[in-house]
């Protein structure tokens, strides 16, 4: 494939709530530029970017997708990107690395949460935006009620460039409005059309709509808002560089109807995408780490060559594939690169610009190429990969915390065996999942963005590796600790014939602040226990408050000081000391009012204002407790610290309680002690375990 040249590169992520249409107009985009000769359907499981099988399986996008097109003499990748928020952390690797993001709203539905979170994410990265109202063929579609949803919600920059022609089943073609110019489809699902006058009854309303566009374009150059002011007429070849300019600096954000799957408006969108959008030399410099300090990187297309992995793949025919974004300079195959996040060097047998799961190869890499790498040895995402002397990385990806975990448990010893090597793939292709064996209650925890998430995941573990898992709800990992002082003596003595055994400590045990963990003191004088002993105090106490007096958790928050004990010149030792602390250890937390302590997790919960009642009732159900309500938009945002034992299915509870209109975070905050009802029940079942065990 030959070199591209980066003036005409284009690289746009299609983002928006999961079912508004963004594969479907993936799949317009590949079928209108000649990279596909049929449309094919989510529905049917065949189209270009959903072509994993979980994806066809479920008929959503888990995965983003690249699909590389030509359109106008430009070279554009589009990053089709999933909109359910299990799948989150897809979308945000995608819009770190592309130049312009479509946000896809259906004008049946109007901006959802994931539309938001979307728009968000947007925001905070400055990127610049357009907007696509998709289904605008389907029942209770409408454009105009779509687009004050978006001015009111997201931005009152949103100005049309392009109008709908009918409603609904009528939807047959766009007015685009600065060139006042209809283009009317054939109706068949062909890219076939015919540019007329503007409709007559729509004449006033596109006047309008061009009065408020050009206004909107003007804002963003002096000179031409001054003559617009003037009265004079603008000409395209002034207009059309001051609309890429506005929509650069995000003082605008155009807004584009049309219907994929019936393949109206496509077209439009497509020249709009050439013409209108960013390119990676419009870019201002990137931000890059090096040392302690920043530098900024320019797109500069002579300058050294650095580039950006968001995303890994493993392809069941090429193995491991690492998705790139060229920052600047250009690169050829032929050439090792450097992984200047690990120091490490990484040959490359080919650079591939990606079709979906179809790819072309290409010798030679430009600022703005989107491709992948495969087999490259080291390289994960968020490394920072350019030649030796280098001396900067790019920021890795700042992804959401888990919100959803089960323990897991292979079904078999074969099982077993392989799930190591499958959990370390699985992790390495999705930053959003983490794995951890928690000593304390034993439990192998899978952690995701959702129920859905994990469910993928271990149909894919399944799929790719064959290792069959059983999930369970993990373990709440539980400490102790006590409330009030207590002093203790623990006394070992053995005699067995020959040498014994003799070690006697007193200590005293002190409850300490919330988070304090634990503290030994020796405060032994005039040697009643001999220094040489003190490590083995300390050590049996340590050992033994791994295991608490009440339900075996391990206990926190406290000091121990040994001020008093015995020795024998013969028998006593290391080992008896030992013994004689954790003998103290359980005779003087027993006396010292222990209680259990459980993980209490801040949450934050987003939701729409018709569901704020539902939520705060719930979490009053959960011992949770409100820790403040704040607006964000037409959104609702409610922080409360929750116990994590109340939090285990959430993600599916906030689900069903909003139609899948809300989203949360959730992060570890602090131990609280636990009710003395419930606490009765956890030292109940740690019992009878205990019994089985």
């Amino acid at each position: 494939m030959a070199t591209r040249d980066p003036e005409n590169i284009r690289t746009v992520a299609l983002v928006g709530h999961g079912g508004s249409g963004k594969t479907a107009l993936a799949e317009a985009i590949a079928f209108n530029t000649g990279l596909t000769t049929r449309m094919g359907k989510v529905e049917d499981g065949n189209t270009v970017s959903d072509f994993g099988n979980e994806e066809q399986k479920r008929q959503i996008s888990i995965n983003s997708s690249l699909v590389s097109i030509e359109h106008a003499g430009r070279n554009v990748y589009i990053i089709d990107c999933p909109g359910y928020a299990d799948f989150i952390g897809e979308l945000r690797s995608s819009m770190r690395v592309v130049d312009s993001a479509l946000v896809v709203i259906s004008g049946v539905h109007g901006v959802e949460v994931q539309t938001e979170k979307a728009w968000e994410f947007g925001e905070d990265m400055q990127i610049p935006m357009a907007f696509y109202i998709s289904k605008m063929e389907r029942e209770n579609a409408d454009f105009e009620r779509t687009l004050s949803e978006i001015q009111d919600y997201l931005s009152d920059k949103a100005v049309p460039l392009f109008l709908p022609v009918g409603k609904e089943a009528a939807f047959k073609g766009v007015v685009d409005v600065l060139r006042q110019k209809a283009y009317m489809y054939k109706g068949d699902g062909s890219s076939e059309f015919n540019e007329t006058d503007v409709p007559s009854d729509l004449a006033d309303y596109v006047t309008s709509a061009r009065e408020v566009l050009v206004e909107r374009i003007v804002e963003a150059d002096d000179e031409l808002m001054m003559r617009y002011l003037e009265g004079e007429q603008l000409s395209m070849e002034e207009l059309v560089p001051a609309l890429r300019k506005s929509v650069l600096s995000r003082s605008l954000f155009p807004v584009l109807p049309g219907a994929s799957t019936s393949n109206v408006g496509v077209c439009q969108l497509l020249d709009a995408i050439a013409e209108v959008l960013p390119g990676p030399l419009d870019m201002p410099p990137r931000k890059a780490l090096k040392g302690d300090s920043e530098v900024m990187v320019e797109p500069d297309p002579a300058g050294k060559f650095s580039a950006f992995c968001f995303k890994i793949m493993v392809d069941p025919y090429v193995g491991k594939l690492s998705f790139i974004r060229v920052f600047s300079g250009s690169a050829s195959s032929e050439n090792p690169l450097y992984n200047l996040s690990r120091g490490e060097d990484e040959r490359v047998s080919a650079f591939k610009v990606m079709r979906g799961k179809e790819s072309v190869d290409t010798r030679d890499v430009v600022v703005g190429d989107i491709v992948a790498i495969p087999k490259l040895h080291s390289t994960v995402v968020g490394d920072t990969l350019g030649v030796k002397g280098m001396d900067f990385i790019y920021p890795e990806i700042q992804f959401a915390k888990p919100v959803f975990s089960v323990a897991v448990r292979p079904r078999s010893r074969a099982d077993e065996d392989k799930l190591a090597n499958a959990l370390n793939k699985m992790l390495e292709e999705d930053q959003t999942l983490h794995f951890e064996k928690n000593p304390e209650t034993n439990d192998s925890v899978l952690s995701g963005m959702g129920d859905l998430h994990i469910d993928v995941m271990l149909s894919k573990i399944k799929e790719r590796y064959g290792v069959e898992l059983d999930t369970e709800t993990p373990k709440v990992p539980y400490r102790e600790t006590i409330k009030k002082p207590s002093k203790a003596q623990g006394k070992y003595k053995k005699q067995t014939g020959g040498r014994g055994q003799y070690g006697d400590v007193h200590i005293e045990f002190v409850p300490l602040s919330r988070g304090d963990g634990f503290l030994f003191e020796d405060k032994i004088v005039g040697g009643a226990v001999p220094k040489s002993y003190i490590p083995a105090v300390e050590k049996g106490l340590r050992e033994a408050l791994q295991k608490g007096v009440l339900a075996g958790y391990p206990s926190v928050d406290f000091k121990a000081s040994l001020f008093f004990g015995s020795y024998h010149d013969v028998d006593s030792s290391e080992m008896a000391f030992k013994i004689a602390a954790s003998m103290a250890f359980k005779k003087g937390m027993v006396e010292a009012s222990p209680v259990l302590l459980e993980p209490i997790m801040n949450v934050e919960v987003v939701v729409p204002e018709d569901y704020l009642g539902d939520v705060m009732g719930d979490f009053n159900g959960r011992r949770g407790k409100i820790m403040g309500i704040d607006s964000r938009g037409r959104l609702q945002v409610v922080k409360a610290q929750v116990p994590l034992a109340e939090m285990f299915r959430y993600a599916i509870i906030l689900r069903s309680m909003t139609s899948g209109r809300g989203n949360f975070t959730m992060e570890f905050s602090h131990y609280e002690e636990v009710p003395h009802d419930i606490a009765k029940k956890i030292i109940a079942e740690a019992e009878v375990q205990e019994d089985e065990d």
